[in-house]
């Protein structure tokens, strides 16, 4: 299926109109295609990465149209309760620790293509740049990246516990 990545790419980024949407979107569709738990195999590869790219164009587009939306009762929204806050400072610490375990767990190259993504918000040109390689391998990184931390986050939340090692301390 990644003899379809570059094309995948420049249909989104003509669907979206932006080429940091578009390389998102076609991440996330080659995640969740090579994460699906399907018995039988895939007839139309092609077609089927496709759809699920177009199905995250919508997804984003609901979202972003959501977000624009205020709320009836914003003053009632605003009103804050201490303790379901301090939960969610807990779970947010906690899944973070899970992150960077599941982020330690990767090969060093695939680890410092995530990082330049998702924290420095480099384009794939720039990261395969600074590590001197293809922008296709940068793809297939972030790929393997992104399957690794979301399968290891899953599993730590299944458990209900924090990761080998205790909250984000290494082995």
């Amino acid at each position: 299926m990644e003899q379809y990545y570059k094309e995948l790419l420049r249909f989104l980024g003509r669907k979206l109109g932006d080429a940091q949407d578009a390389a998102d979107i076609a991440q996330e569709a080659y995640v969740r295609v090579l994460d699906r738990n399907g018995d039988c195999a895939i007839t139309q590869p092609r077609a089927f990465l496709f759809r699920a790219a177009l199905n995250l164009c919508i997804d984003l587009h609901r979202s972003r149209r959501g977000a624009q939306v205020a709320p009836i009762d914003a003053e009632a929204e605003g009103v804050a309760c201490a303790a379901p806050l301090q939960d969610e400072r807990l779970y947010r610490r906690q899944q973070l620790a899970r992150l960077e375990r599941a982020l330690q767990e990767l090969p060093s190259a695939c680890r410092q293509a995530f990082l330049l993504r998702q924290v420095e918000g480099m384009s794939y040109d720039e990261i395969a740049s600074r590590l001197g390689i293809s922008a296709d391998m940068v793809g297939k990184h972030l790929a393997r990246a992104l399957r690794h931390c979301r399968t290891r986050m899953r599993a730590w939340e299944s458990e209900g516990g924090c990761p080998p090692g205790g909250a984000g301390g290494r082995r």
